[in-house]
């Protein structure tokens, strides 16, 4: 009989080891874009972000990415880059985890009436720093990272967008983990982002919205769902030299 009862408890068991638990997140993310073209071939690209989760109650994460950008016309750039990365513990711990990160990456943009479109491909080798007992640990954890993103808007008030256009904006992007260390959680997250933009001048523009993270953990069956209230600022300039008549 007790062997029994264990067969039953061992049964009735397995089927919760394998359940996905969501754990349920709000956060703001900022975040600032910038596009120099400083020749016809050559660029220089810079991203900053600040997070923020709970919405506003504790630091999550904070990045910076600069790069140079190869433009091979006016809608195909390659870029290549490194980036730095401050991620925040949860509750209760007190390390945080610094990361480098080389990062390439393809884009491709197209302008028609009523539409504008933004497509990359990015790579990313991430080298994390090791944590054991909430204390950095010498050496790091490695692992690629694949980004898709496509991105699309429509302006509201105009055939184009241009000065003084406000535009719906809809992107998604899709990130997919490989390497030795990734076992459980080849999908690493999606996001998900609906808002409105501005554009107050040819080369600024501002977008809000909200976004859902959806992020599969290393376990492989707990995963975060993020509400992002999501402010983003796009400068994209344009330095080079005047050609004279």
């Amino acid at each position: 009989m007790k062997k029994l009862t264990l067969l039953l408890l061992v049964i009735v068991s397995i089927p919760s080891l394998g359940q996905k638990q969501v754990n349920k997140h709000s956060s703001v993310w900022l975040g600032y874009f910038n596009q120099t073209r400083i020749s016809d071939k050559w660029g220089i690209w810079l991203d900053l972000h600040a997070r923020r989760t709970d919405f506003l109650e504790r630091w999550s994460t904070q990045i910076i990415r600069p790069g140079i950008t190869y433009y091979a016309n006016d809608h195909l750039r390659f870029t290549a880059g490194y980036a730095y990365a401050r991620s925040y513990p949860a509750p209760g711990l007190h390390t945080v985890r610094p990361e480098n990160r080389l990062w390439q990456q393809v884009l491709w943009t197209s302008r028609q009436k009523r539409l504008q479109t933004q497509q990359w491909i990015r790579v990313e080798e991430r080298f994390n720093r090791k944590i054991v007992n909430d204390k950095l640990q010498d050496g790091y954890n490695f692992n690629f990272r694949f980004r898709y993103l496509i991105n699309l808007m429509v302006p509201l008030n105009r055939d184009f967008i241009e000065p003084n256009t406000l535009f719906f904006a809809f992107n998604d992007e899709v990130h997919i983990n490989a390497g030795k260390q990734i076992t459980y959680n080849i999908f690493d997250q999606n996001r998900l982002f609906v808002g409105l933009g501005y554009q107050f001048t040819k080369s600024l523009n501002m977008q809000v919205g909200y976004m859902n993270q959806f992020q599969q953990l290393p376990s492989g069956n707990h995963f975060n769902s993020n509400n992002v209230l999501r402010v983003f600022v796009f400068h994209n300039l344009d330095i080079r030299p005047k050609k004279l008549p």
